[in-house]
């Protein structure tokens, strides 16, 4: 029975990790790099690098905010107000336009100098990380709810087998101490087991909490019976700064925005505001909403003041205490997204999530190479293994490379080109493609130790390119403290250093095979790395 359930359990591990590895291995790289996403939106926007990042009173900004909205966008049902950050420096002030019944609305979106308070000049359009973000789970190019599904049963999948590679693990804390570089498919097991085991509670928390930030779409049914409105009421109740504040005949000159900040300052004194909102600003109807920053806080959603715009009146406030439920809730989201992270446990999460994706990589490669060495000498591969084996290469070696890619097209792409943003996006997305359909044609340790050697110098050149198309570069970003544009040249030189050294050890590795007693066939010139 012992070995009965054993076999099972292996069997379970083998097959639910290969089903949807690619699609997993896409989800933890792209959820990785989103640890960093406001520093890579920051790194994608030259024209702000120059701001100094001081320490501003919060309420001086708000007011020059307001009153830049006020001259530039006085026709607007929305003003928003984004305020300065570490890792976002600017004031960012936007405004929403209707454009007619039927037509979504048009937002325009500005960034403001905090120190001038005038429009910075020169920016770009693009998505920065949020690209990353959004990748993470709604796979770009694919409809939302059906990209959603498919990352929950990724997860779900990647659940099943982290709680059977643990029943199956005989030696879980030796294996920690264990790696043999020179012992072929032994190596990547040994990479496997410790690339798993030495990040093995941030993969359970990753995934469990990554299901979790879904439940209500797998598991709609106990909002649908306690709210007569279904999951429509349950987020009206429980998120009530999203409802939508409907317009007012009546006009109105001058919105009490002086009284409502009053009453947040006297009652709210310590709390740093992250963003505020004004719904209706030219008429009786107007809403103010002010947003609390949870800074290091576990907890996801803001708190959150309504006041009334006509009468200055506080409204309604959500999540200034909140319930054990909204607690666990909230907290579970923000432990998986990381917002409540400081740059030490940001890095940290990083580094969790490269094990991640070393985990992932080295259990693909390992079951081709295991299925591979298994064929004998006159054997070619089967459809499902050249599939197998393609797919890794696309998605190992292609990954990088297209990040690389959206990194170039950043710098490269004119400023003025229409779609801009997308246009970084889909340089990411032909990378890729481009490294598919080279890895179907080449499936040989040769083309593992190409893509090493392309990766390696693409990364090596990037800081080359962003100091050639910008006015910084690794040096300045030292002698100014600029540490988190530092941090990219050093992390695309470490990124180079990485893909330098895998390529030397597969150029090695083919030549210590290369000599053989036996003829080389076509099996054997497919052979991975």
């Amino acid at each position: 029975m012992k070995e009965s359930f054993f076999r099972s359990m292996t069997w379970l591990h083998t097959w639910v990790g290969l089903l949807l590895c690619w699609l997993l291995f896409l989800i933890f790289f792209a959820g990785t790099i989103s640890f960093f996403r406001h520093e890579i939106s920051l790194w994608n926007q030259p024209a702000v690098h120059s701001i100094e990042n001081n320490k501003y009173q919060q309420q001086t900004l708000i007011e020059s905010g307001l009153g830049y909205l006020r001259e530039a966008a006085p026709d607007a049902n929305r003003w928003w107000i984004g305020l300065p950050s570490d890792r976002q420096p600017e004031l960012q002030v936007s405004h929403r336009h209707s454009q007619g019944e039927g037509k979504r609305d048009k937002w325009i979106d500005e960034r403001l100098d905090p120190n001038t308070l005038t429009q910075i000049d020169g920016l770009i359009d693009t998505k920065g990380g949020n690209f990353f973000y959004r990748l993470h789970f709604d796979l770009h190019y694919m409809d939302r709810k059906l990209a959603r599904w498919l990352v929950c049963f990724a997860s779900l999948f990647m659940l099943i087998a982290l709680i059977s590679g643990i029943v199956i693990h005989k030696r879980i804390f030796k294996d920690l101490f264990q790696f043999r570089p020179q012992k072929g498919v032994r190596a990547w097991l040994d990479a496997h087991n410790l690339s798993s085991v030495l990040a093995l509670p941030f993969h359970l928390m990753i995934t469990y909490t990554g299901l979790v930030t879904l439940i209500f779409m797998l598991f709609p049914n106990p909002a649908e019976t306690l709210y007569d409105e279904g999951l429509k009421g349950f987020r009206a109740d429980f998120y009530p700064e999203r409802q939508r504040i409907e317009a007012s005949p009546d006009r109105l000159s001058e919105p009490a925005f002086d009284k409502a900040f009053a009453h947040f300052n006297q009652n709210w004194p310590e709390q740093k505001i992250k963003r505020v909102i004004v719904d209706h600003p030219d008429n009786a109807a107007v809403s103010i909403k002010i947003y609390g920053d949870n800074g290091t806080l576990i907890r996801d959603e803001y708190p959150f003041w309504q006041y009334s715009g006509a009468t200055g009146d506080l409204v309604k406030t959500a999540r200034i205490d909140p319930s054990n439920a909204e607690m666990l809730y909230g907290g579970m989201i923000a432990v998986h997204s990381g917002r409540l992270a400081h740059p030490g446990l940001r890095w940290l999460y990083f580094i969790c999530g490269i094990a991640g994706c070393i985990m992932i990589a080295s259990g693909c490669i390992m079951w081709a190479k295991r299925i591979r060495e298994r064929l004998k000498p006159t054997q070619s591969g089967s459809i499902g293994l050249k599939l197998v084996e393609t797919l890794n290469i696309a998605t190992i070696m292609g990954l990088p490379l297209a990040t690389a890619g959206f990194f170039y097209a950043n710098r490269l792409l004119p400023p003025e080109i229409t779609a801009r943003a997308d246009k970084e996006v889909l340089a990411f997305f032909v990378t890729w493609l481009i490294t598919a359909l080279a890895s179907i044609a080449f499936r040989s340790t040769r083309a593992w130790q190409m893509f090493a050697y392309t990766n390696a110098l693409v990364w090596i050149l990037l800081p080359v390119c962003n100091a050639l198309t910008t006015s910084g570069n690794l040096v300045t970003y030292i002698q100014e403290g600029q540490w988190i544009l530092a941090s990219f040249d050093f992390a695309f030189l470490a990124t180079a250093l990485v893909f330098y050294f895998q390529g030397n050890k597969l150029a090695s590795k083919a030549t210590h095979q290369a000599p053989t007693k036996r003829p080389r066939t076509r099996a054997a010139t497919e052979q991975e790395a």
